[in-house]
């Protein structure tokens, strides 16, 4: 019977890739420890981006995008997970807590980059916070507004 486990040379070997790939593709970022990477993100790091420690970031079926822009904060808290198809954009500040899980094709903008305005639709507002407290869950293709906070232990 095949061993399966941590010595287990299959799983060691796609969590050594996954960390390596997570070293490559964050290297603008401050990184914990074991942190994994899957696929291939988009991760644009103008500003800061903060990625704790054993965060997974799934880019698998279909590109995960990362934007820190240039006055920009973006926080993954330790133990989450952000999981492919999803946006995270932080003009300002978007706060992931701790072993929160972000679903499939989820989009997170702190900016909503145009006012509903007719006459001021040129113009781009500014950007307020998203804070999303720990253990929080956001099923498949959530849209996150900014401004928003999201409390501790919610499901949405």
């Amino acid at each position: 019977m095949p061993r399966k486990g941590p010595l287990d040379v299959g799983y060691v070997w796609r969590n050594g890739k996954a960390v390596l790939a997570a070293k490559w593709y964050l290297r603008g970022a401050e990184v914990g420890p074991r942190v994994r990477v899957r696929g291939r993100p988009v991760v644009k790091t103008w500003g800061r981006m903060i990625i704790g420690e054993r965060v997974q970031l799934n880019s698998t079926i279909a590109t995960l995008e990362l934007i820190a822009h240039s006055k920009g904060t973006l926080e993954i808290g330790p133990r989450s997970l952000v999981n492919f198809g999803c946006s995270i954009v932080a003009h300002e500040l978007v706060r992931i807590g701790a072993d929160c899980h972000i679903g499939p094709y989820t989009m997170m903008l702190d900016n909503d980059y145009h006012h509903v305005e007719p006459e001021r639709r040129l113009e781009r507002p500014p950007s307020k916070p998203i804070v999303l407290e720990d253990n929080v869950w956001l099923g498949a293709r959530v849209i996150v507004m900014s401004g928003v906070t999201i409390g501790k232990d919610s499901c949405i």
